[in-house]
């Protein structure tokens, strides 16, 4: 008797304990999920976007404002002027003189595609964790749509691709689906078809998996259209084809409106499997607003230049891995970051183990901003343009917190102070620079040549007479012998620069007092430029009496 009562005690212990590990490997195992969604509206600009700083409301997003209580806004985020470039720097985390794309490609015949062979996002992922899933819906427009080609997504490591090729759709009501390489004709609105296999792709995972998810919606991109009425609060358009074109505005903000509504209904089919607060959100726009919808560049500084109002994109990262949320962050970003971003929200800390070192990436997490460890990611943010058939728009452009550098191919450079000069209008380069201007010209043309590997010879600064131009100085002792310190009032980069203007080092500034070794230095007079355009004289004197 006393026999069976310890056993039946030692089999309640056993499934005790057997109930206790699995409760503790399904808790670790959800603890370890993670689950990103990166959202593209297709030539979205900062211009309708009030959740921007310095743009009014134009079009009613609600949906997008409730990523914005629960993330990050980023003022100044960059991105390729045109569609394909973008797309290929976010699968890479390269820029666009690396991965060849600098034009949109075309089809049925492609000059311009991405190589089947560079590393993306969903290559790496599928490499690191077999447990994560990988999906695409949307516009691809990375190669051609030609039968051979279909299966690409997948042969670039997505488990489940259903979208479109092109760069625009004939119709949203009728358009060329391209599924896991087979190709259909579907007559329901592409921004809800997207919206739907997203979501049917998403309730169809294993509990325990981690996925990916990339949504490039068609919308608001041409063609300009009426979409239908229970997605959007606008009425009074009538739809057709001549109103749509004597009046694009109003159609291209409905589509815009459709897409908000669409993204609700995401949210909602997440909420409903307890995966919405599991989910770090990614939403971008991917070039400036099209011609026809700007409403402030004209047409030279618009989608398709690489002017502010061709590459200032509007960006949130919303989620639980955002620290601190509801606020807006000045930090230079590029898309390209969000190659580096989305593997390491991803848990992927290790995704340059699968990168040749013959394939440079320029990519920079964004991650230690949103866990509110640092300011800054980067001390510049860089763009280019380079069209099949060259005109006078194709260039690179270069930009600090206070500057941006545009060099055209064809041989004009163009200086900008970006900060009050948002249209850029008054090119700093048609008259004399002052010293402050001189120095960010000198360290943004130093930085782009060397990131390129060529440019002109960059001007020198010959004198230090000018010191009006200095900030009052916060390093101490100064003159330095082996170390200076310097107090910052923010965390954020700075250069420092010789006197002629060349770049010597960049340093991470934290807030409050920092020391910095000057034993690398010789001896003579620096320029130490912080990103937000502050500069100050450095002296380095190194002893000869040890």
């Amino acid at each position: 008797m006393k026999q069976s009562i310890i056993n039946r005690f030692n089999k309640a212990q056993y499934y005790l304990l057997l109930i206790a590990f699995i409760f503790l490997f399904k808790t670790e195992h959800s603890k370890a999920q993670k689950h990103v969604i990166l959202i593209i509206a297709d030539d979205l600009g900062v211009d309708y976007c009030g959740f921007q700083e310095g743009f009014a409301d134009t079009i009613s997003l609600p949906n997008l404002r409730s990523l914005v209580s629960r993330g990050i806004v980023f003022n100044n985020a960059m991105s390729n002027p045109l569609c394909s470039p973008t797309r290929a720097g976010i699968y890479t985390g390269r820029y666009s003189f690396r991965t060849g794309v600098g034009d949109v490609v075309t089809s049925p015949t492609a000059s311009v595609a991405l190589d089947t062979s560079e590393m993306c996002i969903s290559k790496i992922l599928g490499l690191a964790d077999s447990v994560i899933k990988k999906a695409q819906f949307g516009k691809w427009h990375l190669q051609a749509g030609t039968p051979s080609n279909l299966l690409n997504p997948n042969y670039m490591g997505y488990d489940k691709y259903a979208g479109n090729f092109s760069g625009a759709l004939t119709s949203f009501y009728d358009w060329t689906k391209i599924t896991d390489g087979i190709s259909s004709t579907s007559n329901t609105y592409a921004t809800s078809e997207v919206t739907n296999d997203a979501i049917a792709w998403i309730q169809e995972q294993n509990a325990l998996s981690s996925y990916f998810v990339w949504l490039g919606y068609n919308a608001p991109h041409t063609p300009y259209h009426l979409p239908p009425t229970e997605l959007i609060t606008t009425t009074g358009l009538s739809g057709t084809v001549n109103d749509i074109n004597t009046h694009p505005i109003p159609y291209f903000k409905a589509s815009m409106e459709a897409l908000d509504h669409e993204l609700g209904r995401l949210f909602d089919s997440l909420r409903v499997i307890n995966e919405l607060e599991n989910t770090d959100f990614i939403f971008i726009g991917d070039n400036g607003n099209g011609l026809r919808v700007s409403q402030i560049a004209d047409s030279s500084r618009a989608k398709g230049t690489i002017y502010q109002y061709g590459v200032h994109v509007p960006m949130i990262i919303s989620g639980p891995s955002v620290i601190s949320p509801g606020r807006a962050s000045d930090a230079l970003v590029n898309t390209v970051d969000l190659f580096a971003t989305i593997n390491e929200l991803m848990g992927v800390n290790n995704w340059n183990q699968f990168i040749s070192q013959e394939r440079p990436v320029d990519s920079k997490s964004i991650v230690p901003i949103l866990r509110n460890e640092i300011d800054s990611i980067r001390p510049w943010s860089f763009t280019e343009l380079f069209k099949v058939v060259s005109d006078s728009a194709d260039g690179k452009a270069i930009r600090n917190k206070e500057y941006k550098l545009i060099r055209f191919d064809y041989g004009a450079e163009e200086l900008y102070k970006v900060n009050g000069d948002q249209m850029e209008l008054t090119n700093l380069l048609a008259s004399s620079l002052d010293a402050a201007s001189q120095w960010n010209y000198n360290y943004l043309c130093n930085e782009l040549n060397n990131l390129v590997g060529s440019g002109p010879e960059c001007p020198v600064i010959t004198s230090l007479s000018d010191d009006e131009h200095l900030h009052e100085s916060t390093i101490y002792p100064n003159p330095a012998d082996e170390y200076f310190n310097l107090i910052s009032d923010h965390t954020k980069q700075a250069i420092i620069l010789s006197i002629s203007g060349h770049a010597c080092e960049t340093i991470l500034l934290k807030n409050g007092i920092n020391n910095i070794t000057a034993k690398q230095l010789h001896d003579g007079i620096y320029i130490v430029l912080d990103e937000d355009g502050k500069a100050q004289k450095l002296i380095v004197n190194h002893s000869s009496e040890k």
